[in-house]
């Protein structure tokens, strides 16, 4: 099968496409046949070397859809045929035909898309994770999303307002904004003009919001604090250097911030996820958006698109 291969650390340019035998399933294991592919800006840092060492050769990727192959000894969950998506793999995501434990492979509604499937394992879960488990937001509180438009954003859109949430979103481009609108955010603001958290401020008759999930904290943390209600959150997403911030802010509301990354999930936040995520596919008040789709080969493109400062639309997906 083909695969993209990374064989040392480095710009986008390490990722090779190569020949690879097909995996084999053993006990407890599920080969699926990617249609789809989730490309996630964490994978941008591990191909960097930021995340540590690595066995050279890999394949990147968590992320993806299609339909089981074949199964492994004592698999009773799945069956050759099925439709699924893949939040995690044993052999890497971008390939023809990924290797999975069972736990991380789910059911994928008829009714949502293969390349939706691909946009949901990094995204859909790192959104879940923050809001119910790191904010732990409660129904009728308001929510900034600083960076509403990518695929984390998107998701949080849409399960915040299931969980009964106000949202206010940002986003860089008015094609994105109009989007988060029609998923459900309340209001869009452009957070590339200035005076844009006076609007923030407005919008809640001057009390702040409640929680805050953002994207990037090494531009926004510090004045993500001046918009904070009493008693407020701030959970950190995506970062990509250094800030300063004043702690006074924090003092003055009691307010707290709360860093998080998926891979500190324990198997039971796993498990509470997919089986949210599957049910908001089901009853459809879940829906990925594909921004841009690309073909398996292009995978080096894939990466400088997802790591572009603004404009962010939806989720990037590789075709195999």
């Amino acid at each position: 099968m083909k695969s993209i291969r990374v064989s040392e650390f480095g710009e986008p340019s390490v990722l090779k496409l190569e020949e690879v035998p097909d995996p084999v399933a053993a006990a407890g294991q599920v080969v699926v046949k990617l249609h789809a592919i989730g490309v996630n800006p964490v994978e941008t840092y591990v191909r960097k070397g930021i995340y540590g060492p690595r066995a050279f050769p890999y394949t990147p990727g968590s992320d993806g859809a299609g339909v089981v192959e074949t199964v492994g000894p004592g698999v009773t969950a799945f069956k050759p045929g099925d439709r699924v998506y893949v939040s995690t793999a044993v052999s890497g995501t971008y390939a023809e035909k990924a290797l999975c434990t069972v736990a991380g492979v789910h059911p994928l509604p008829a009714s949502v898309s293969f390349e939706q499937g691909a946009a949901l394992g990094v995204p859909y879960a790192t959104a879940y994770q923050a809001l119910r488990h790191r904010a732990r937001a409660e129904a009728g509180e308001t929510l900034l999303i600083h960076g509403a438009t990518g695929g984390v954003g998107v998701a949080a859109v849409q399960i915040a307002r299931a969980m009964g949430l106000r949202v206010i979103g940002t986003g860089g481009s008015q094609r994105g904004r109009s989007m988060i609108l029609k998923e459900g955010a309340h209001h869009a603001l452009d957070h590339t003009a200035s005076g844009y958290l006076d609007e923030v401020m407005s919008l809640t008759g001057g009390n702040g919001v409640n929680l805050i999930l953002e994207m990037l904290a090494n531009v926004n943390l510090a004045k993500d604090l001046t918009v904070l209600a009493k008693f407020g959150r701030v959970v950190v997403i995506g970062n990509r250097g250094k800030i300063e911030i004043d702690p006074r802010e924090t003092m003055k509301r009691d307010a707290e911030i709360r860093g998080m990354t998926l891979f500190n999930a324990t198997e039971r936040d796993l498990h509470a996820i997919h089986s949210a995520l599957v049910a908001g596919l089901e009853n459809g008040s879940l829906r990925p958006i594909v921004g841009q789709t690309l073909a398996l080969a292009e995978a080096a493109k894939a990466h400088e698109e997802v790591m572009k400062p603004s404009g962010a639309f939806g989720k990037i997906v590789l075709r195999p």
